[in-house]
């Protein structure tokens, strides 16, 4: 039976992004999912038949007439998948000093040979560079090579397998973030009208150009900084998307475990100076696959992520394939929630505020958050056409809800992944007067705001002009 739900808000600022699968399919989950703290649902298309991504966005899009409030749906393109081929007879064991010869060669492997059907690895090579197979587990270096082949020697040894995947570290692969598969998977996603397409295999600003042009402001981009070579290419990345993840799996394989933690922190910080949502994912309640609790470490793992101002953390396999995917959220609910009152939290988020620039839609937003601050008001309501004014609310890093008013649905859907974010779809207004009006009334109706509380409200005028936030007010909410 399912339970009624009134309009109501998260108790929360950080959001929760969950990624859909056999475990989570059906409309009962996605629903509890959505109760339990989902603000955010991620389709991977690495997995799954265009069918099966088609039938989770119609369920969410019902749901969300049900709460009477918008929810964000992600694709998350699958990039080039770089592997071995197969091996004549079964799992090769091999140890430090082996030598094994990568070719082009579709002939199942043996022990001195087999295939890696990728020439632009080749073309890429150094002679000394390593490859690193497996998630790291066999690294190979490169004796010598040429243009179809590359001589190894196993460095670190385990055992191989069939269609392991290859990792390149160091090295920019002339490679396209969007293979063939991933152009018919982002035409598809774009018409059934997800909300935000999440690129892979990210290396340069390019990569992120040639997304936007066949994305073509159908939905926003969010690139996913899982390659060294963007890390070098950071800022630029950063500016020319809408948002970005910190897919920490590869860039965990290709770059020293010690140093993927300050990754995580600048590419988080970066974000948020440039006002862009971002993102902290991979295997973070990985043991909540098969178990009903995480560990304290996951559990610390996320509460970093959340302590750092993260918009957004994730989950993975633990709800797409899961046995407790419902669980899952909910303690990743709690964490945030928990992380979230400790004064720490917000001595930490003051400490990396950033400065305003020296506009006055930036003036008028940082305002709006002292202002918040010191009357303690109940939340900031911002109006919004094309999500400029809410995201520079979000920048700030308030510690009370953002009201998003804005008349555009896919507007609301999208900012529903930004901190603090609560969006709603409403009718234009048409005078200052409305705008107002409008605001409190919103905000009492969905339990933002109760009867003798302030809010802070921030607006353009004349309305419907992008990014034009040039008027701050207060406001009582009466009974």
């Amino acid at each position: 039976m399912k339970r009624k739900v009134a309009a109501f808000h998260r108790e929360r600022l950080t959001k929760i992004v969950a990624t859909l699968g056999p475990a989570s399919s059906s409309a009962e989950v996605i629903r509890e999912l959505f109760l339990a703290g989902a603000d955010v649902f991620r389709l991977n298309f690495s997995h799954g038949k265009h069918e099966d991504h088609g039938e989770r966005l119609a369920i969410i899009r019902e749901l969300e007439k049900e709460m009477r409030r918008p929810v964000c749906v992600m694709a998350d393109l699958q990039g080039p998948k770089l592997r071995i081929g197969t091996f004549a007879a079964g799992p090769l064991d091999v140890e430090p000093g082996h030598r094994l010869r990568l070719d082009l060669s579709k002939e199942p492997g043996d022990a001195k040979r087999v295939c890696l059907p990728h020439p632009e690895i080749f073309a890429a090579l150094n002679d000394g560079d390593d490859l690193l197979v497996d998630d790291g587990k066999v690294r190979l270096r490169v004796l010598r090579h040429g243009k179809d082949f590359a001589d190894t020697e196993v460095v670190v040894g385990s055992r191989l397998s069939d269609r392991k995947g290859v990792n390149v570290p160091n090295t920019v692969l002339p490679l396209s973030p969007l293979t063939p598969k991933d152009r018919d998977d982002l035409r598809y996603a774009l018409d059934i009208g997800v909300d935000w397409v999440a690129l892979s295999f990210v290396q340069r600003p390019e990569d992120v150009a040639e997304a936007r042009r066949l994305i073509a402001g159908r939905a926003a981009l969010l690139s996913k900084l899982e390659k060294p070579s963007a890390i070098q290419h950071l800022d630029e990345i950063v500016e020319m998307s809408d948002g970005i993840m910190v897919a920490r799996g590869d860039l965990g394989v290709e770059m020293p475990p010690e140093d993927v933690p300050s990754i995580q922190k600048r590419i988080i910080r970066e974000a948020r100076l440039a006002g862009k949502p971002v993102i902290v994912a991979t295997q973070m309640l990985e043991s909540m696959i098969s178990a009903p609790t995480p560990t304290r470490a996951e559990a610390s793992d996320v509460a970093t992520a959340v302590y750092d101002g993260a918009d957004a953390v994730m989950l993975s396999a633990e709800t797409a394939a899961g046995q407790y995917p419902i669980e899952a959220v909910s303690i990743m609910n709690r964490i945030a929630k928990r992380v979230e009152s400790d004064p720490l939290y917000r001595t930490l988020i003051e400490a990396g505020h950033p400065d305003p620039e020296s506009t006055t839609a930036d003036a008028i937003t940082a305002a709006a958050s002292q202002v918040a601050r010191t009357i303690q008001a109940a939340c900031i309501v911002t109006y919004t056409t094309s999500g400029s004014t809410t995201l520079r609310a979000a920048r700030e890093r308030p510690g009370v809800p953002i009201l998003c008013l804005t008349s555009k649905m896919e507007t609301a859907r999208r900012l529903s992944m930004a901190f603090g974010v609560h969006a709603v779809h409403t009718a234009d207004v048409h005078s200052f007067a409305e705008m107002v009006q409008k605001a409190v009334r919103v905000s009492a109706e969905d339990g933002i705001a109760q009867a003798g509380q302030r809010i802070v409200i921030t607006a353009g005028v004349p309305f419907g002009t992008p990014g034009n936030t040039n008027v701050l007010r207060i406001a009582w909410v009466e009974g």
